[in-house]
């Protein structure tokens, strides 16, 4: 590890003065107030709530054409680029993808180093990165910045100088042994800070994590699947749509111990909720990805959990794709509305755009399931998820046998199923917009074929088991995306506007009136209330990152990282266009079922991606920056 610090005056006591707490107060009190002052972006999903909503108006509809560059910085790291800065005051906190550098800029001083933290990681935890070598970002939190690296190591930074104040390791092995990794941005919440894992495609068993903000000692653990005692449920008080789940429901849902490499990683975002003292969060796939191998529902995988934020007890949970066939892991973010007009009834809801196609909306006291409606028109999966309460398939997903992996089966190939595996949406944010009631959705367009195969577990090797193509969803645009609005009450696209690529960029919504969102190709654009396009830059490299607001010295800027990678991106990040390197990557995750003609061995690289969106690098190359926008002085 290396730190590097070269202060500035000036910077440093504003630093000092707006990272100190006073005497008494909470760690949750001091972020509340950064958060409720919109100069800061104090946390990677801008509020608690997940909204993505700022109050700045200075940039609006009228004058958000007029944008220009300010400024921008190089991360000096050529991978994918997901997640967005922090900025408290006058610094900006921003991370980079392996090996995690973490700098603090000088807001003051254009943009100039106060400290750099390089930690080191063995490189062995990059071959088990399943999509690329992303890292969502860094919190902050009792004058610390929390880093959860890629080799599950999470440390606290004195956000002042950059020195470790204190380390723990989140998985069992730093050195990828057990396939495990850290990309999840942390979420600091009360005096402790959440911490998820990934690493599903290596049989990884999910867990969340809280440690206390102060020394990093373990306050609760909860694991994705098990018995009661380690997901930490109670089977007669947690319930799933009303009624208790039973005991050990993490266990009896699965064939023998195949729940102990079940998957059910929990790589996405979180939410608090600061009045029902509860975290959100959802669970990915279920490992293998061959439902043949592992029959049951797959509990607790696929699932929302609603949380105690004290003890980590589930209050409630709800699964959304029993006993996934897909790969459509849950872990997309919770957005919190209150006084939401559902049915005629004002109700404090959650709000989950899945993988599955399917957005929700619930009751988020109770985990009431409100709407269930599909957000792209190419979903086929699935015909609808039953409202009916007094229904045994109540809240269920009505399978369409023609698309059923399962049904299928193992060695065949189950052809245009929509969406694919990386969902109608993957981890990539919604925003909110309190003054449209609507959500601002970044969104795949494609479809796939999934052929299922059988797989042995080994500890620290690909469990992945099934062979994916990806393209374009067929009978519409001919694009492999669209940035859509949202009525969540109503369960209707409000409009949707097409691009070429998938928008895999987060969005982010203004009181001026604009909405931003990046693309594949690298274009940040911003958009009105009724989605016509007012404004588009093309940056360096693709946009997978998330779009910012934050204000200094009385001017509003925009800020994004740019670098093409992640899963859409992981042919142009991980070297997977050519024939030598998709054959690498076959031999690694297929072994013996390894397609042996070329062309098939490139298009269904990188878990399917690499075919699909082989067209990007007409478009875009690797990059890593930061570009910060403002209207001319």
């Amino acid at each position: 590890m290396r730190v590097r610090a070269s202060f500035i005056k000036s910077a440093l006591v504003t630093t000092a003065v707006s990272l100190s707490l006073a005497g008494g107060v909470t760690a949750n009190d001091e972020v509340q107030k950064l958060i409720s002052d919109s100069k800061n972006w104090a946390i990677p999903t801008g509020d608690y709530a997940n909204t993505r909503f700022s109050k700045l108006n200075q940039i609006n509809k009228d004058n958000v054409k007029n944008l220009q560059v300010k400024w921008t910085f190089s991360t000096g790291v050529l991978r994918g680029h997901e997640g967005g800065p922090l900025v408290i005051g006058d610094v900006m906190y921003v991370h980079a993808p392996f090996p995690n550098t973490v700098y603090a800029l000088d807001l003051n001083n254009d943009g100039k180093i106060l400290w750099k933290y390089e930690p080191k990681q063995d490189p062995n935890v990059i071959p088990i990165m399943c999509c690329d070598t992303v890292n969502r970002g860094v919190a902050y939190g009792d004058g610390k910045v929390i880093l959860n690296q890629a080799d599950t190591t999470v440390v606290a930074l004195d956000a002042k100088t950059g020195k470790v104040v204190w380390s723990v390791k989140n998985g069992e092995d730093t050195a990828g042994g057990k396939g495990e990794s850290g990309t999840s941005a942390p979420m600091v919440f009360n005096d402790k800070v959440l911490i998820g894992i990934s690493g599903g495609e290596f049989g990884v068993r999910g867990h969340v994590t809280a440690y206390n903000l102060k020394d990093g000692s373990v306050a609760w653990k909860a694991y994705s699947t098990g018995p009661d005692s380690e997901t930490l449920m109670d089977g007669e008080k947690t319930t799933h749509l009303g009624k208790p789940v039973g005991k050990d429901s993490g266990v009896s849902s699965w064939e023998g111990e195949q729940w102990k490499q079940g998957g059910g990683t929990t790589w996405g975002w979180y939410a608090f909720d600061p009045k029902l003292n509860l975290v959100y969060y959802g669970t990915g796939n279920p490992s293998t990805w061959n439902p043949v191998q592992r029959p049951g529902d797959n509990k607790w995988s696929m699932t929302i959990f609603a949380r105690d934020a004290d003890t980590g007890m589930a209050k409630w949970v709800y699964q959304m794709t029993p006993h996934d066939e897909w790969d459509f892991d849950g872990v997309n973010e919770m957005i919190l509305v209150d006084g939401m007009d559902v049915g005629g009834q004002k109700r404090d809801v959650l709000v989950h755009f899945d993988r599955n196609g399917f957005a929700y909306t619930m009751d988020r006291a109770n985990g009431e399931l409100l709407v269930a409606k599909k957000y792209d028109p190419a979903v086929n999966w699935a015909t609808e998820v039953v409202m009916d309460p007094k229904s045994k398939e109540y809240g269920r997903p009505q399978v369409v046998a023609q698309y059923s992996t399962q049904q299928n089966g193992e060695d065949t190939n189950t052809t245009g199923v929509c969406p694919a595996a990386l969902g109608t949406k993957d981890q990539q944010p919604a925003s909110y917009s309190p003054k449209t009631g609507l959500f601002y959705v970044p969104t795949n367009h494609v479809c796939m074929d999934y052929e299922p195969y059988q797989v042995s577990y080994t500890a620290g090797q690909p469990y992945v088991g099934a062979t994916v193509s990806m393209y374009p969803a067929p009978n519409s645009h001919g694009g492999m995306g669209n940035f859509i609005a949202w009525d969540a009450a109503k369960g209707e696209i409000v409009w949707s506007k097409p691009e070429q690529f998938s928008v895999w960029s987060g969005a982010l919504s203004t009181d001026g009136d604009v909405i931003f969102y990046g693309t594949l190709e690298g274009y940040i654009k911003a958009v009105d209330k009724d989605g016509k396009e007012l404004y588009k830059f093309k940056t360096p490299s693709g946009i997978i990152g998330n779009i910012n607001t934050f204000e200094h010295k009385g001017k509003q800027y925009v800020a994004v990282l740019s670098g093409v990678g992640g899963w859409a991106g992981i042919g142009l990040a991980g070297g997977l266009l050519g024939a030598e390197g998709a054959a690498a990557w076959q031999q690694a995750v297929a072994g013996q079922k390894a397609p042996a003609e070329e062309e098939k061995s490139i298009s269904t690289a990188g878990l399917g991606a690499v075919g699909g969106y082989a067209a990007l690098a007409d478009y875009t190359t690797l990059g890593g920056q930061l570009t910060v926008f403002g209207l001319p002085d």
